[in-house]
């Protein structure tokens, strides 16, 4: 089991910029394929990023791509969301979410793959 911590989270001007980050801890995180979701207020949960156990393969939603960037640092047990060019829609709650797997390369866009999810946090792009 891995429990998931987020942060970074907060209030940010449109076109400005945020990275939130994901600090996971238990089993060896590198087993886990990781992936961002987000859900605003009346809305269903949507996702945002994805990336395998390695790093090496990356995807996004349609709403962010070419805006937000996905890493992680199996090292430091982190994945992190870089949010660029941020916009008034991107407001909403943020989770992480991790699925052991034992398929390198795999990661998945459906929030039903994954088992793990941390509690989230808030991200307002407001002027």
């Amino acid at each position: 089991q891995v429990h998931l911590v987020e942060s970074g989270g907060g209030l940010v001007q449109p076109g400005g910029s945020l990275r939130l980050s994901c600090a996971a801890s238990g089993r060896t995180f590198s087993d886990y394929a990781m992936g961002w979701f987000r859900q605003a207020p009346g809305k269903e949960r949507e996702f945002v990023a994805a990336v395998n156990r390695v790093g090496g393969t990356t995807f996004y939603g349609e709403s962010v791509g070419g805006r937000f960037t996905i890493t992680r640092h199996n090292p430091e047990n982190l994945v992190y969301l870089q949010m660029d060019r941020t916009k008034p829609e991107d407001t909403a709650v943020y989770y992480c979410a991790a699925q052991d797997t034992s398929r390198v390369f795999w990661a998945s866009d459906n929030a039903m793959d994954y088992t793990y999810w941390g509690r989230g946090t808030q991200v307002t792009v407001s002027s």
